[in-house]
Protein backbone atom coordinates (compact mmCIF):
# COMPACT_ATOMS: atom_id res chain seq x y z
CA UNK A 1 0.00 0.00 0.00
CA UNK A 2 1.13 3.53 -0.58
CA UNK A 3 0.01 5.33 3.14
CA UNK A 4 0.19 8.68 3.93
CA UNK A 5 0.25 9.56 7.31
CA UNK A 6 -0.40 13.54 8.46
CA UNK A 7 0.11 15.12 11.72
CA UNK A 8 1.18 17.89 12.83
CA UNK A 9 4.19 16.34 15.05
CA UNK A 10 6.86 14.28 14.46
CA UNK A 11 10.61 13.43 15.86
CA UNK A 12 12.06 15.15 17.10
CA UNK A 13 8.95 17.89 17.65
CA UNK A 14 6.44 16.80 20.24
CA UNK A 15 6.25 14.34 22.54
CA UNK A 16 4.03 10.93 22.68
CA UNK A 17 1.72 11.08 19.94
CA UNK A 18 4.32 11.93 17.20
CA UNK A 19 6.38 9.27 18.63
CA UNK A 20 4.05 6.64 18.27
CA UNK A 21 3.21 7.42 14.89
CA UNK A 22 6.87 7.63 14.04
CA UNK A 23 7.23 4.00 14.90
CA UNK A 24 4.54 2.77 13.34
CA UNK A 25 5.36 4.57 10.10
CA UNK A 26 8.63 2.90 9.96
CA UNK A 27 7.37 -0.43 11.06
CA UNK A 28 5.04 -0.18 8.40
CA UNK A 29 7.24 1.52 5.83
CA UNK A 30 9.20 -2.17 5.88
CA UNK A 31 6.22 -3.63 3.68
CA UNK A 32 4.27 -0.76 2.24
CA UNK A 33 5.27 2.56 0.51
CA UNK A 34 4.77 5.37 3.72
CA UNK A 35 5.06 8.84 3.79
CA UNK A 36 4.17 11.43 6.64
CA UNK A 37 3.10 15.21 6.09
CA UNK A 38 4.36 16.94 9.13
CA UNK A 39 4.73 20.81 10.39
CA UNK A 40 8.61 22.29 9.69
CA UNK A 41 10.28 23.87 12.66
CA UNK A 42 13.40 24.92 14.72
CA UNK A 43 15.30 24.56 11.70
CA UNK A 44 14.33 21.12 10.52
CA UNK A 45 14.49 20.21 6.83
CA UNK A 46 11.64 20.67 4.04
CA UNK A 47 12.03 16.84 3.17
CA UNK A 48 14.13 13.61 5.34
CA UNK A 49 14.09 9.82 5.34
CA UNK A 50 13.35 8.09 8.47
CA UNK A 51 13.96 4.66 8.00
CA UNK A 52 12.38 3.92 5.29
CA UNK A 53 9.75 6.86 5.68
CA UNK A 54 9.64 10.23 3.71
CA UNK A 55 9.01 12.78 5.66
CA UNK A 56 7.69 16.13 4.37
CA UNK A 57 7.74 19.16 6.62
CA UNK A 58 5.79 22.00 5.82
CA UNK A 59 6.46 25.65 7.73
CA UNK A 60 4.51 26.59 10.00
CA UNK A 61 6.08 30.27 11.03
CA UNK A 62 5.07 30.55 14.88
CA UNK A 63 6.76 26.99 16.35
CA UNK A 64 9.96 28.21 18.26
CA UNK A 65 10.34 25.12 20.32
CA UNK A 66 10.91 21.47 19.98
CA UNK A 67 8.97 20.68 22.60
CA UNK A 68 5.57 22.67 22.67
CA UNK A 69 3.14 23.64 20.21
CA UNK A 70 1.03 26.66 20.37
CA UNK A 71 -2.16 27.63 18.78
CA UNK A 72 -0.65 29.92 16.09
CA UNK A 73 1.47 26.66 15.05
CA UNK A 74 -1.45 24.81 14.71
CA UNK A 75 -3.26 27.19 12.67
CA UNK A 76 -0.29 27.74 10.58
CA UNK A 77 -0.17 23.74 9.52
CA UNK A 78 -3.27 23.74 7.76
CA UNK A 79 -2.90 26.09 4.64
CA UNK A 80 0.74 25.34 4.61
CA UNK A 81 -0.11 21.41 4.51
CA UNK A 82 -3.00 22.10 2.04
CA UNK A 83 -0.89 24.13 0.13
CA UNK A 84 1.46 21.29 -0.25
CA UNK A 85 -1.47 18.63 -0.87
CA UNK A 86 -1.96 18.81 -5.04
CA UNK A 87 1.70 18.62 -5.59
CA UNK A 88 2.09 15.79 -3.00
CA UNK A 89 -0.94 13.42 -4.31
CA UNK A 90 0.56 14.35 -8.49
CA UNK A 91 3.93 12.77 -7.17
CA UNK A 92 2.55 9.47 -5.65
CA UNK A 93 -1.16 8.75 -5.87
CA UNK A 94 -2.08 7.62 -2.23
CA UNK A 95 -4.07 4.19 -1.22
CA UNK A 96 -5.40 5.52 2.39
CA UNK A 97 -4.56 8.47 4.81
CA UNK A 98 -4.05 7.91 7.97
CA UNK A 99 -4.76 11.26 9.92
CA UNK A 100 -3.14 11.69 13.80
CA UNK A 101 -5.46 14.45 16.29
CA UNK A 102 -8.76 15.28 15.47
CA UNK A 103 -7.00 18.90 16.21
CA UNK A 104 -5.43 20.41 14.58
CA UNK A 105 -4.70 17.86 11.94
CA UNK A 106 -8.19 16.57 11.01
CA UNK A 107 -9.01 19.08 8.56
CA UNK A 108 -6.06 18.36 6.51
CA UNK A 109 -6.21 14.63 6.39
CA UNK A 110 -10.21 14.86 5.26
CA UNK A 111 -9.05 17.16 2.70
CA UNK A 112 -5.82 15.08 1.10
CA UNK A 113 -8.26 12.34 1.59
CA UNK A 114 -11.38 13.59 -0.17
CA UNK A 115 -9.02 15.11 -3.27
CA UNK A 116 -7.35 12.12 -3.33
CA UNK A 117 -11.11 9.96 -2.90
CA UNK A 118 -8.88 7.40 -0.59
CA UNK A 119 -10.31 6.06 3.01
CA UNK A 120 -9.57 8.89 5.71
CA UNK A 121 -8.35 6.50 8.94
CA UNK A 122 -8.45 9.58 11.67
CA UNK A 123 -6.82 8.17 14.85
CA UNK A 124 -7.81 10.58 18.07
CA UNK A 125 -5.03 10.11 20.86
CA UNK A 126 -7.17 11.46 23.85
CA UNK A 127 -5.47 15.17 24.32
CA UNK A 128 -7.45 16.40 21.28
CA UNK A 129 -11.04 15.76 22.28
CA UNK A 130 -10.38 16.70 26.14
CA UNK A 131 -7.75 18.48 28.18
CA UNK A 132 -9.00 19.26 31.23
CA UNK A 133 -5.19 21.72 31.89
CA UNK A 134 -5.86 23.29 28.89
CA UNK A 135 -8.86 26.16 28.42
CA UNK A 136 -8.54 25.89 24.91
CA UNK A 137 -9.26 22.12 25.35
CA UNK A 138 -11.97 21.33 22.50
CA UNK A 139 -14.52 19.97 24.83
CA UNK A 140 -15.22 23.22 26.58
CA UNK A 141 -15.87 25.18 23.60
CA UNK A 142 -19.28 23.88 21.02
CA UNK A 143 -17.35 26.05 18.11
CA UNK A 144 -14.42 23.52 18.18
CA UNK A 145 -17.11 20.33 19.17
CA UNK A 146 -19.21 20.92 16.48
CA UNK A 147 -16.46 20.35 13.54
CA UNK A 148 -14.57 17.44 15.19
CA UNK A 149 -18.26 15.89 15.48
CA UNK A 150 -17.95 16.23 11.67
CA UNK A 151 -14.88 15.25 11.21
CA UNK A 152 -15.75 12.03 13.66
CA UNK A 153 -18.84 10.95 11.74
CA UNK A 154 -17.22 11.66 8.26
CA UNK A 155 -13.90 9.77 8.91
CA UNK A 156 -14.28 6.12 6.87
CA UNK A 157 -12.32 4.78 10.03
CA UNK A 158 -12.06 5.85 13.52
CA UNK A 159 -9.08 4.82 15.72
CA UNK A 160 -8.98 5.08 19.81
CA UNK A 161 -5.93 4.12 21.39
CA UNK A 162 -7.87 3.20 24.36
CA UNK A 163 -11.85 2.77 26.03
CA UNK A 164 -11.22 6.52 27.71
CA UNK A 165 -10.64 8.10 24.69
CA UNK A 166 -13.38 5.68 22.50
CA UNK A 167 -15.39 6.79 25.71
CA UNK A 168 -15.22 10.28 24.98
CA UNK A 169 -16.07 10.11 21.34
CA UNK A 170 -19.70 9.17 21.96
CA UNK A 171 -19.92 10.83 25.35
CA UNK A 172 -18.37 14.06 24.82
CA UNK A 173 -19.02 14.69 20.96
CA UNK A 174 -22.10 12.53 20.65
CA UNK A 175 -20.90 10.34 17.42
CA UNK A 176 -22.33 6.75 17.95
CA UNK A 177 -20.27 4.58 15.88
CA UNK A 178 -18.06 1.64 15.69
CA UNK A 179 -14.67 3.11 16.64
CA UNK A 180 -11.84 0.65 16.51
CA UNK A 181 -9.41 0.44 19.50
CA UNK A 182 -5.94 -0.28 19.07
CA UNK A 183 -3.40 0.16 21.89
CA UNK A 184 -0.33 2.16 21.05
CA UNK A 185 3.14 0.06 20.87
CA UNK A 186 6.27 1.42 21.48
CA UNK A 187 9.77 0.32 20.07
CA UNK A 188 11.59 -2.22 21.77
CA UNK A 189 14.09 -0.92 23.97
CA UNK A 190 17.86 -0.63 23.42
CA UNK A 191 19.76 -3.60 24.87
CA UNK A 192 21.64 -2.05 27.67
CA UNK A 193 22.48 -3.30 31.29
CA UNK A 194 21.55 -1.73 34.59
CA UNK A 195 23.10 1.59 35.23
CA UNK A 196 24.04 2.51 38.30
CA UNK A 197 23.09 6.34 40.10
CA UNK A 198 26.38 7.59 39.62
CA UNK A 199 25.56 7.81 36.15
CA UNK A 200 23.26 10.89 37.15
CA UNK A 201 25.35 11.74 39.93
CA UNK A 202 22.91 10.56 42.99
CA UNK A 203 24.36 9.05 46.17
CA UNK A 204 24.63 5.13 46.86
CA UNK A 205 21.65 3.97 48.41
CA UNK A 206 19.69 6.68 46.77
CA UNK A 207 15.68 5.64 46.00
CA UNK A 208 15.31 6.35 42.35
CA UNK A 209 12.07 7.95 41.07
CA UNK A 210 12.04 8.81 37.52
CA UNK A 211 9.32 10.85 35.23
CA UNK A 212 9.17 11.79 31.83
CA UNK A 213 6.75 13.95 29.82
CA UNK A 214 6.42 18.02 28.99
CA UNK A 215 6.55 20.19 31.50
CA UNK A 216 3.23 21.64 31.00
CA UNK A 217 0.06 21.78 33.13
CA UNK A 218 -1.73 18.68 32.42
CA UNK A 219 1.65 16.92 33.41
CA UNK A 220 1.53 18.58 37.33
CA UNK A 221 5.10 17.91 37.98
CA UNK A 222 5.16 20.08 40.82
CA UNK A 223 2.61 18.33 42.45
CA UNK A 224 4.88 15.23 42.20
CA UNK A 225 7.84 16.84 43.92
CA UNK A 226 5.00 17.44 46.78
CA UNK A 227 4.40 13.89 46.90
CA UNK A 228 7.86 13.45 47.45
CA UNK A 229 8.58 15.59 50.05
CA UNK A 230 5.32 14.03 51.78
CA UNK A 231 6.36 10.81 51.41
CA UNK A 232 9.10 11.52 54.13
CA UNK A 233 11.73 9.15 52.24
CA UNK A 234 14.93 11.04 53.30
CA UNK A 235 17.06 9.01 50.52
CA UNK A 236 14.53 10.15 47.62
CA UNK A 237 15.62 11.45 44.22
CA UNK A 238 13.48 12.54 41.40
CA UNK A 239 14.96 12.69 38.06
CA UNK A 240 12.71 14.59 35.72
CA UNK A 241 13.03 14.30 32.03
CA UNK A 242 11.87 16.53 29.78
CA UNK A 243 11.31 20.20 29.00
CA UNK A 244 8.91 22.82 28.72
CA UNK A 245 6.94 25.94 30.35
CA UNK A 246 6.74 24.41 33.85
CA UNK A 247 10.32 24.28 34.57
CA UNK A 248 10.31 27.14 36.73
CA UNK A 249 7.34 25.77 39.00
CA UNK A 250 9.38 22.91 39.12
CA UNK A 251 11.85 24.16 40.33
CA UNK A 252 10.16 26.74 43.03
CA UNK A 253 8.46 23.65 43.84
CA UNK A 254 11.56 21.53 44.89
CA UNK A 255 12.95 24.63 46.95
CA UNK A 256 9.62 25.80 48.52
CA UNK A 257 9.37 21.63 50.33
CA UNK A 258 12.84 21.78 51.57
CA UNK A 259 14.12 19.03 48.28
CA UNK A 260 16.08 21.42 45.80
CA UNK A 261 19.07 18.95 46.23
CA UNK A 262 17.37 15.59 45.55
CA UNK A 263 14.92 17.06 42.58
CA UNK A 264 17.13 16.71 39.41
CA UNK A 265 15.79 18.45 36.46
CA UNK A 266 17.51 16.61 33.64
CA UNK A 267 15.75 18.87 30.63
CA UNK A 268 14.81 16.77 26.93
CA UNK A 269 16.81 13.71 26.46
CA UNK A 270 18.02 11.54 23.42
CA UNK A 271 16.40 8.40 23.38
CA UNK A 272 19.58 6.28 24.76
CA UNK A 273 19.79 8.99 27.56
CA UNK A 274 16.53 8.53 28.53
CA UNK A 275 16.41 4.54 28.64
CA UNK A 276 19.14 5.01 30.74
CA UNK A 277 17.56 7.30 33.33
CA UNK A 278 14.78 4.29 33.03
CA UNK A 279 17.38 1.73 33.61
CA UNK A 280 18.85 4.14 36.57
CA UNK A 281 15.64 3.91 38.56
CA UNK A 282 13.97 2.02 40.98
CA UNK A 283 10.40 3.05 39.99
CA UNK A 284 8.27 5.68 37.74
CA UNK A 285 5.85 8.03 38.71
CA UNK A 286 3.70 10.23 37.06
CA UNK A 287 0.90 12.65 38.38
CA UNK A 288 -0.22 13.52 35.22
CA UNK A 289 -3.99 14.66 34.93
CA UNK A 290 -5.02 12.75 32.29
CA UNK A 291 -3.20 10.30 29.61
CA UNK A 292 -5.17 9.57 26.46
CA UNK A 293 -2.83 5.87 26.56
CA UNK A 294 0.93 6.62 28.59
CA UNK A 295 3.08 5.99 26.31
CA UNK A 296 5.98 6.63 28.92
CA UNK A 297 3.93 3.88 31.31
CA UNK A 298 4.55 1.29 28.64
CA UNK A 299 8.70 2.38 28.46
CA UNK A 300 8.81 2.29 31.93
CA UNK A 301 7.30 -1.46 31.87
CA UNK A 302 9.62 -2.48 29.42
CA UNK A 303 12.71 -1.51 31.36
CA UNK A 304 10.96 -3.40 34.87
CA UNK A 305 10.05 -0.34 36.75
CA UNK A 306 6.75 -0.65 38.87
CA UNK A 307 4.73 2.58 38.16
CA UNK A 308 2.53 4.93 40.12
CA UNK A 309 0.15 6.84 38.61
CA UNK A 310 -3.85 8.59 38.67
CA UNK A 311 -6.77 6.74 37.42
CA UNK A 312 -7.62 9.16 34.64
CA UNK A 313 -7.03 8.19 31.28
CA UNK A 314 -6.03 5.02 28.99
CA UNK A 315 -3.30 3.62 30.92
CA UNK A 316 -6.23 1.93 33.51
CA UNK A 317 -7.18 -0.24 30.58
CA UNK A 318 -3.13 -1.65 31.32
CA UNK A 319 -2.59 -0.56 34.72
CA UNK A 320 -3.62 -2.11 37.75
CA UNK A 321 -3.31 -1.56 41.74
CA UNK A 322 -1.26 -4.86 43.27
CA UNK A 323 -0.71 -6.01 39.60
CA UNK A 324 2.09 -3.10 37.28
CA UNK A 325 2.17 -0.74 40.87
CA UNK A 326 -0.16 1.73 42.28
CA UNK A 327 -3.14 3.90 39.82
CA UNK A 328 -4.26 6.17 42.49
CA UNK A 329 -7.64 8.28 42.62
CA UNK A 330 -6.79 11.58 40.83
CA UNK A 331 -4.93 13.99 43.67
CA UNK A 332 -4.44 12.26 46.37
CA UNK A 333 -1.27 13.28 47.18
CA UNK A 334 -1.01 11.67 50.30
CA UNK A 335 -1.93 8.22 48.53
CA UNK A 336 0.39 9.02 46.04
CA UNK A 337 3.01 9.64 49.16
CA UNK A 338 2.12 6.07 50.93
CA UNK A 339 3.04 4.18 47.70
CA UNK A 340 5.95 5.66 46.99
CA UNK A 341 6.93 4.63 51.12
CA UNK A 342 5.77 1.29 50.06
CA UNK A 343 7.77 0.67 46.91
CA UNK A 344 11.52 2.05 48.97
CA UNK A 345 10.48 0.01 52.31
CA UNK A 346 9.48 -2.99 49.72
CA UNK A 347 11.95 -3.38 47.64
CA UNK A 348 12.07 -7.40 46.74
CA UNK A 349 8.22 -6.27 45.73
CA UNK A 350 8.72 -3.45 43.48
CA UNK A 351 11.30 -5.81 41.78
CA UNK A 352 8.62 -8.40 41.71
CA UNK A 353 6.24 -5.80 40.24
CA UNK A 354 8.57 -4.57 37.64
CA UNK A 355 9.60 -8.79 36.62
CA UNK A 356 5.97 -8.73 35.48
CA UNK A 357 5.77 -5.67 33.54
CA UNK A 358 8.16 -6.22 31.72
CA UNK A 359 6.52 -9.44 30.87
CA UNK A 360 3.39 -7.69 30.55
CA UNK A 361 4.68 -5.13 28.11
CA UNK A 362 5.60 -7.86 25.17
CA UNK A 363 1.97 -7.20 24.52
CA UNK A 364 2.70 -3.60 23.15
CA UNK A 365 5.50 -3.44 21.82
CA UNK A 366 4.83 -1.41 18.29
CA UNK A 367 4.89 -4.60 15.46
CA UNK A 368 1.82 -5.60 17.16
CA UNK A 369 -0.28 -1.94 16.65
CA UNK A 370 1.08 -1.94 13.25
CA UNK A 371 -0.19 -5.28 12.30
CA UNK A 372 -3.71 -4.30 13.49
CA UNK A 373 -3.52 -0.60 11.81
CA UNK A 374 -2.43 -2.69 8.50
CA UNK A 375 -5.82 -4.84 8.76
CA UNK A 376 -7.77 -2.05 9.24
CA UNK A 377 -6.34 0.00 5.94
CA UNK A 378 -6.94 -3.05 4.17
CA UNK A 379 -9.92 -3.05 5.61
CA UNK A 380 -11.26 0.80 4.57
CA UNK A 381 -9.89 0.32 1.17
CA UNK A 382 -11.90 -2.73 0.35
CA UNK A 383 -15.34 -0.55 1.84
CA UNK A 384 -14.26 1.45 -0.51
CA UNK A 385 -13.82 -0.59 -3.54
CA UNK A 386 -17.23 -2.48 -2.61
Amino acid sequence: MKILFCNFEYPPLGGGGGVVMAALARELAKRHEVTVLTSRAAGLPAESEDSGVRVIRVPVFFRRTLDTANFPSMLAYLPSAAWRTPSLARERPFDVVNTHFVVPTGPVGQWIAHRCRVPNVLSVHGGDLYDPSKKMSPHRHSWLRRPIRRMLRSADVVVAQSNDTRDKVRRIYGVAREVELIPLGIDRPPPMDCVGGSAFELPPGAFKVVTIGRLVPRKQTAQLVAAIAASGIAHAHLLVVGSGPDEEPVRRAAADHGIADRVHLLGRLAEGDKYRALAAADLFASTSQHEGFGLVFLEAMACGLPIICYDHGGQVDYLETGRTGHVLRLNDVQGFARALREIAELPDRGRAIGAENRRLVEAHFIDRCAARYERVFERALADRHK
